[in-house]
């Protein structure tokens, strides 16, 4: 149901980037608009996750200057049946993280200093199994196509002004120009969001599934969104399109469920975790019963 789901949004966003392309040049600025899709994706295919790296101030890291973390990234992409991701630590104090990469060969995932000086080895162990959940299900593809393409929406309702506006040209007048340029990033952006939260709730599940404690993720969400609240992330208020790739909202501000959030509601994932807990009758996040430092190679998850 979340395949279908993602496709229908996908198929919807194609469609309204063409439309807009139809409505300011006719067939052939639909064909301009389809040429300039492909190449922008192409783009983005190859070089976003270096792009989106960089903007974060990302670092990598090995067994040797990371020994904790990589380990816990190794055993989590075996448990996930993944190539091994290259590994980066950002300097950032707000907890947080995210995964990137074309397809899971070319994967890298990410997390800031503040999630490992934060969060228990098992809540980072969550953490990552859900960044992993989202490289197996090639979701670092499909959020790069969205953002390119509702940034593309954004370009071409901003040349609306200039080639749109004058009806005896076959234009589609003043008016429609300026609802254009309102409404298409809105839809755009609406669109976009709606894949993202749907992307996030399937994560999670294949997350708990990855590291195989719910309770560990949830745990770890609690920390992180309470946090986020708090610490300002810079990076991220510079760079806001990349929003959507961590796993909590790393922008001040946004919380409410609805159509115009990039992520779920903190608490609705919680709860969902919980009761995948209940169901499989796992033990807690961070209950006596569960190490409290994964073991090299074994690690707690096993």
């Amino acid at each position: 149901m979340n395949y279908a789901k993602t496709g229908l949004l996908l198929a919807a966003m194609t469609g309204l980037f063409l439309a807009i392309g139809f409505m300011l040049g006719g067939q052939g600025g639909m064909m301009v608009a389809f040429v300039v899709a492909l190449a922008m994706n192409a783009f983005s295919y190859w070089n976003s996750d270096k792009m989106v790296l960089s903007m974060h101030g990302a670092q990598e890291v090995d067994e040797r200057t990371a020994p904790e973390f990589y380990d816990i990234v190794r055993q989590l992409a075996d448990n996930a049946g993944l190539p091994m991701p290259r590994v980066y630590v950002m300097h950032n104090p707000q907890p947080n993280a995210f995964a990137t990469g074309r397809n899971p060969e070319n994967a890298a995932v990410a997390a800031t200093t503040g999630l490992l000086e934060t969060l228990t080895p098992e809540e980072v162990a969550g953490v990552m199994a859900h960044e992993l959940a989202h490289v197996k299900n090639h979701d670092t593809l499909i959020m790069t196509v969205t953002a390119t393409i509702a940034g593309a929406i954004s370009m071409l309702a901003n040349f609306a002004m200039f080639f749109g506006g004058n009806r005896r040209e076959g234009g589609i007048g003043i008016v429609g120009t300026l609802a254009l340029m309102i409404l298409a990033p809105l839809g755009a952006a609406i669109v976009q969001m709606a894949i993202s939260r749907t992307r996030e709730y399937a994560a999670d599940r294949m997350g708990a599934e990855i590291c195989r404690r719910p309770l560990w993720l949830a745990s770890a969400l609690g920390k992180i969104a309470g946090a986020a609240e708090r610490i300002h992330n810079d990076a991220a208020e510079r760079n806001p399109a990349t929003a959507h790739m961590f796993i909590i909202n790393p922008l001040s501000g946004e919380r409410m469920d609805n159509l115009f959030s990039t992520h779920p509601a903190t608490e609705n994932r919680i709860a969902q975790l919980m009761a995948l807990a209940e169901e499989w009758g796992t033990p807690g996040a961070a209950s006596s019963a569960v190490p409290r430092a994964p073991a090299r190679r074994a690690g707690p998850w096993g």
